[in-house]
């Protein structure tokens, strides 16, 4: 049987290449594949390249079956290819066209998926962290975001949070890392914070946060930082949240609150963690079934 040839669209972005990373690995999985990867992020004229039938990127590449993106700028890359070489475009998040012109759109629930046969919906977006590893119950991770529109972050808030955490488990060697959005002010005191060990995000070596992922027995999130949130729970490590108040109830925070309900978290600030999930959440293994079916 014929190895399935897939094409991965990149617009550069991490989160971006985060979700099409962890479809194109769950489905080498379940096959062998040949797989390429297209630099969208780099000049070029894709509007003219669908029109005339042409994608000079892809000339000399093997042709393929599968077309994966997540961005906006992938998705015409995508058509032009699709119309010049044939197969099956798949877009990962809610396409900035229409779902028509995709022959597979996988869209997380929070963002209102439809009935249409070519609309799959996911818990979150899709991650390239898989279950696995050895999780050590004596390691912890913290994970802090930081300023975003839907939520009202507070330094002093999130910082009593992280003593308290400290102070219920003062066993545990804890790992903490902050990300590009945590204000300034909170990223200078967090290197204090006794009986931590503090990676800034500026300094965080490739590789370094699935490492941690892979082996902390339980990993904290700020709510408001909803991608690590599904990639912690990916791991199939415990997981639990660090509150920030939020602005109102909108797409974002109804996701948080669905995983509260599935009972994969429990209520933001509590400092508890929910027991008996045996396994990671992982949408991206559901995906390439679906795909395959």
């Amino acid at each position: 049987m014929k190895e399935p040839v897939i094409w991965r669209f990149s617009d550069g972005k991490p989160g971006h290449d985060q979700q099409s990373l962890g479809l194109l690995l769950a489905l080498q999985t379940r096959r062998a594949i040949t797989k390429s990867k297209l630099d969208v992020s780099v000049p070029g004229w894709p509007t003219w390249w669908w029109l005339s039938r042409r994608y000079p990127p892809g000339e000399g590449l093997p042709p393929p079956d599968l077309l994966l993106g997540a961005g906006h700028a992938s998705h015409i890359h995508m058509l032009a290819a699709r119309r010049r070489f044939g197969g099956r475009c798949v877009v990962l998040m809610k396409p900035s066209l229409p779902y028509s012109c995709f022959d597979l759109c996988i869209i997380p629930e929070h963002d209102d998926v439809g009935p249409a046969k070519n609309q799959f919906g996911t818990q979150g977006v899709l991650n390239a962290v898989r279950p696995g590893g050895v999780h050590d119950n004596d390691v912890g991770l913290i994970l802090v975001g930081g300023l975003s529109r839907h939520y009202r972050w507070n330094d002093d808030t999130l910082w009593r949070q992280l003593e308290q955490l400290i102070h219920l488990r003062p066993k545990r060697r804890w790992w903490l890392a902050d990300s590009r959005r945590t204000p300034v002010s909170l990223s200078a005191r967090l290197g204090g914070l006794p009986g931590v060990k503090f990676m800034p995000f500026a300094k965080t070596p490739s590789g370094w946060l699935l490492q941690r992922l892979a082996e902390a027995g339980e990993i904290w999130v700020s709510e408001d930082s909803v991608s690590m949130i599904y990639e912690a729970l990916g791991s199939g490590a415990r997981v639990g949240l660090l509150e920030v108040r939020r602005q109102c109830s909108n797409r974002i925070t109804r996701g948080v609150d669905q995983l509260i309900s599935d009972g994969w978290v429990g209520p933001p600030g509590q400092m508890q963690l929910v027991e008996g999930r045996k396994q990671g959440l992982n949408e991206a293994d559901r995906c390439a079934k679906w795909i395959d079916e």
